[in-house]
């Protein structure tokens, strides 16, 4: 038998399990890989919404990646809510020196419209952040915060794509379950 792929998800941690860290472990769990976690931010969130977002620091951010990267290893990482644009350029110079594919999701809001990204880190993730993804995995509300596409129907998402593409990534998928429509 071989070891199960080692996957790494550098995200914050939602106390209701519906998304970040905890939703991300439940799939890699469920898909076969070895998950395991860089906790980003830790959130008060459940069903209704996000009460409460505490950053770690960049510091602690940093130890955790190293601690699981240069022992275990890792095969694929991928990122979720980071916070700030401390933590995008943190995440971004380790993603870097990694020899491993890096799927970006940049979150930006939660599912309730909660702020999970700081307005003044969007250049960082355009910049620093984009340019190391494999592929990255923008919905349409972070589309629009990341490029000013905004995506109303099926036609506006190569725009959109192509709007993410420009920033370096190799792929793109945009996440667009609630565009209206089939």
């Amino acid at each position: 038998m071989s070891a199960p792929p080692r996957v790494l998800t550098v995200a914050g941690s939602d106390s209701g399990g519906g998304a970040g860290i905890q939703a991300d472990l439940k799939t890699m769990l469920a898909l076969g890989t070895h998950g395991m976690s860089v906790v980003t931010a830790v959130t008060a969130q459940n069903s209704l919404g996000v009460q409460g977002s505490w950053e770690l620091s960049a510091e602690a951010v940093r130890a955790q990646y190293r601690s699981v990267v240069d022992d275990i290893g890792v095969q694929a990482v991928k990122t979720g809510m980071l916070a700030s644009a401390e933590l995008v350029e943190t995440v971004a110079d380790l993603l870097a020196g990694t020899d491993a594919p890096a799927v970006v999701d940049p979150v930006g809001v939660s599912k309730h419209g909660d702020p999970l990204l700081a307005a003044c880190a969007l250049d960082s993730v355009r910049t620093k952040l984009l340019p190391v993804a494999t592929v990255a995995t923008p919905n349409l509300d972070e589309v629009a915060q990341l490029t000013g596409v905004e995506v109303a129907s099926e036609d506006d998402l190569r725009r959109a794509a192509a709007a993410v593409l420009a920033y370096g990534p190799k792929w793109v998928l945009i996440k667009g379950g609630h565009l209206r429509g089939d």
